[in-house]
């Protein structure tokens, strides 16, 4: 699917009306979407660009699959330049490299993968790259001490010091392992590394079952980037699936509560939009990304 010319007025016309202006440089008041909130779209990365640099947003994640597809049509250059045209930095990359596999060849792989993927954000001048349990996260996975996790982390933590990418540990809230957010400050304690840091997400804390107190042991260098989300009262919290997630401000999170933690500890992330609800690809993506700034800004 390719945006159209009445996709993009559509997305000037929303944005406009959501007041698109005012709220950057504010504290917590840096506005990012995800990629996979645009995911049944279907977009190449050139077209999700071209949306994203008229919707208000300033900051992107790219799934890793998108920019590698952009790097073998050619279309990479044209993705770099509206970037930097309309001023949306890239902050961080999703990817799936299996880093944290007990089998030895499987993470080796996994590495491979990684290395890849932080020379491909180097390229596009994005900072992070998402590093989580994939691969280890469903049942049946055997469970890994926080430990091994640290040692692995260390790993990528060292790769990413060498190729200029920060790996940020994120935590899935219906994973196997590591699906709470003490759990992950755990993982960052043990590795004693000061360039460690947490993806963290409002919907996975509340599906893992963990407390949003924590946020309150978060800081400014702990936390470059926290996924925004929102969860329903049904189903209940161990039901919950990826699609159920809902606009900020829609559902139950305790909003109040964590920007007021956040600020407690000078924690100012990029504020990122991720999604995997089918109900918001019905309408067109400009429509989808007004109405996600105009949710976002309503919570702040």
């Amino acid at each position: 699917m390719s945006c159209t010319r009445k996709d993009f007025i559509g997305i000037g016309a929303l944005a406009a009306l959501a007041g698109c202006a005012g709220l950057r440089g504010t504290k917590t008041g840096k506005f990012a979407m995800n990629a996979s909130t645009l995911r049944g779209y279907n977009l190449a990365l050139l077209d999700q660009m071209k949306a994203v640099a008229l919707s208000g947003f300033k900051g992107y994640e790219p799934w890793m699959k998108d920019i590698r597809a952009a790097k073998a049509d050619g279309t990479i250059g044209d993705v770099c330049r509206i970037a930097r045209d309309s001023g949306v930095s890239f902050i961080n990359g999703i990817a799936f490299g299996q880093w944290v596999n007990p089998d030895p060849k499987k993470r080796a792989a996994g590495l491979e993968e990684t290395k890849q993927d932080m020379a491909l954000l180097a390229e596009i001048g994005c900072p992070c790259i998402a590093a989580s349990m994939f691969g280890m996260q469903k049942p049946g996975s055997p469970n890994l001490p926080l430990e091994a996790i640290a040692e692995r982390y260390v790993t990528v933590l060292d790769l990413g010091k060498k190729m200029g990418v920060r790996p940020l540990l994120e935590y899935w809230g219906h994973s196997v392992n590591l699906f709470r957010l003490e759990d992950a400050l755990e993982v960052v304690r043990l590795t004693g590394r000061d360039d460690a840091a947490i993806l963290a997400d409002v919907y996975h804390t509340y599906r893992g079952g963990g407390s949003f107190d924590a946020y309150r042991k978060l800081s400014a260098k702990l936390l470059p980037v926290l996924h925004v989300n929102d969860y329903p009262s049904y189903p209940y919290r161990e039901q919950l699936k990826d699609p159920d997630r809902v606009w900020p401000g829609d559902g139950n999170a305790p909003w109040r509560k964590i920007l007021s933690d956040l600020d407690a500890v000078g924690a100012d992330p990029w504020l990122s939009i991720e999604l995997f609800n089918p109900a918001y690809w019905r309408t067109y993506p400009g429509k989808t990304l007004a109405e996600g700034y105009a949710k976002l800004r309503a919570v702040m």
